[in-house]
């Protein structure tokens, strides 16, 4: 008779996108869950997944079954873990990937915090501006900005924000204000470094949507260190609202063409899958929220 067990097993291997991910979740080594899933093959007597260090594939045999048995054995998972989660709290690791300037907004207090309160839970931060592969890297979530494109991903909006253009009083006066957009191309502007040396900027005015080639004297690779050259008089910027809002109220920048911007540049948090979240990540997200929410509206 075939151990419920091992087609369990399966499934989240599935879901996971990979033995390690799946040994994660589940907490088990993943030596454990290759001989399971071997017990699983020898028993139908048929490969089920194509092993290679990379990835897994499914084969024929492996698709039927998981088509066949994903949503009873999810269910059944499902229920398990809302009994036991009614009694246990949050433990276990969560790899959270962020942009590499998070903690610039994201306050470390709260992480302090939120390890204190839960002391079976570690945070693992993978800090950069890269898009990482949540499923190849066993990511449990990132936070993400800007319009998110269609994918497999599942995700919360935390945030729904815009960008927008910024200069220091002092270059203003020195350069000059541009009347339009295409004038930005004559200004120092302060943006991300691209491989070919040639920067555009997509702005949004009351007649539509312009593109326009920027140049500047320095480019940097996160927000934060754009906003301190734009208050050194560097040049123009074109940055989140919440991370302009201080200088703005301060006086310390001044927006630039405020009829101009970008509407969608929203704040996301994104998953792998919407089932089985354990619930460390759970509380997690739903804390940052709150957190996150609280520090954009401040």
């Amino acid at each position: 008779m075939i151990d419920l067990n091992d087609v369990a097993v399966f499934i989240q291997v599935v879901d996971a996108g990979s033995i390690a991910g799946a040994a994660r979740r589940i907490g088990a080594p993943s030596n454990t869950l290759s001989r399971r899933i071997k017990q699983l093959e020898e028993k139908l007597g048929a490969r089920l997944l194509h092993r290679s260090t990379r990835k897994l594939t499914l084969t024929d045999a492996g698709k039927s079954l998981y088509e066949q048995s994903s949503a009873q054995i999810t269910q059944l998972i499902e229920i398990s873990s809302k009994l036991l989660n009614g009694s246990h709290e949050p433990a276990g690791r969560v790899r959270v990937a962020a942009p590499a300037d998070f903690f610039e907004v994201f306050d470390m207090n709260f992480v302090a915090d939120f390890l204190t309160r839960y002391p079976k839970v570690q945070l693992d931060f993978l800090l950069g501006d890269q898009r990482n592969d949540l499923i190849a890297e066993g990511i449990d979530l990132a936070f993400r900005a800007g319009a998110m494109p269609d994918s497999s991903l599942v995700a919360r909006r935390i945030n729904t924000g815009r960008r927008l253009l910024a200069a220091s009083p002092a270059y203003l006066a020195a350069r000059g204000v541009p009347p339009d957009i295409q004038a930005l191309s004559d200004h120092d502007c302060v943006c991300s470094p691209h491989p070919s040396g040639q920067t555009s900027w997509t702005l949004a005015n009351p007649a539509g949507s312009t593109r326009v080639d920027i140049a500047g004297r320095l480019c940097a690779s996160t927000a934060q260190a754009q906003l301190k050259a734009t208050l050194s008089g560097l040049g123009i910027c074109f940055l989140p609202e919440s991370v302009l809002r201080p200088s703005l109220k301060s006086g310390r920048l001044v927006e630039v063409l405020p009829d101009c911007g970008q509407q969608s540049n929203d704040l996301f948090i994104v998953f792998p899958s919407r089932k089985q979240i354990p619930l460390a990540v759970s509380t997690f997200v739903d804390e940052s929220i709150a957190h996150l929410q609280q520090v954009l509206l401040a």
